[in-house]
C-alpha cells in the first residue's frame, strides 16, 4: 500500500475504474452470448441482438476499452453468423 496521499487516492480511483470497466466487458460478452443463441435456435429477435451486440462493442472501442480492429473482427464475426 503507498504511503503518500495522491498515491492512495490513485489506489481507490483506479480500483473503481477497473470495476467499471470489467463491467462494461461483461455485458458485451454477455450481448455476444444472446446473439449467438438465438442464431442458434434461429430466433427472429436475432437481427436486434444483433444490433444490441454490434452497439455494445461500438461503445468499448470508442472508450478504449478494446482495440478498433478487434471491435471490428468481432462485429464481422457476429455479421457472418447471421448470414449463414
Amino acid at each position: 500500500m503507498p504511503n503518500i496521499e495522491s498515491a492512495i487516492k490513485r489506489v481507490r480511483t483506479n480500483e473503481k475504474a477497473n470495476q467499471a470497466n470489467s463491467a462494461k466487458l461483461s455485458s458485451m460478452r454477455t450481448a455476444m452470448r444472446k446473439f449467438e443463441k438465438a442464431v442458434e435456435s434461429n430466433d427472429e429477435n436475432a437481427k436486434e441482438l444483433l444490433v444490441a451486440a454490434t452497439r455494445e462493442i461500438d461503445m468499448l472501442s470508442a472508450k478504449g476499452l478494446i482495440h478498433t480492429n478487434k471491435a471490428n473482427r468481432e462485429k464481422s464475426r457476429l455479421a457472418k453468423k447471421l448470414a449463414k
